[in-house]
């Protein structure tokens, strides 16, 4: 069993309120935890408004299956316009 986990930083330039910040988060969080087989939630920088920062965790038997949900999962955040990707660090366990 292999566990692999992401910690992404994003950047929301537009948002100018917690509540605009979390607006954008939220429907992030929700698409991803739809469409794949992972767990999401935002971990730290709660209280800034335009910064955010988000773990993936995701269990399979292999680890090219893990990579490959975790590898999806990142290319809908890049994906998003609202928020930029900046800092990502990969672990496993």
């Amino acid at each position: 069993m292999i566990i692999g986990s992401v910690r992404c930083e994003l950047l929301i330039y537009d948002a100018n309120s917690l509540k605009a910040k979390r607006s954008v988060l939220k429907s992030l969080l929700t698409r991803l935890k739809q469409r794949f087989n992972i767990s999401v939630a935002e971990t730290d920088h709660q209280n800034v408004w335009q910064r955010a920062e988000i773990v993936l965790v995701t269990v399979a038997s292999e680890r090219v299956i893990c990579e490959r949900e975790l590898q999806r999962a990142l290319a809908l955040i890049d994906s998003e316009t609202e928020a930029e990707r900046t800092i990502t660090e990969f672990e496993w366990l």
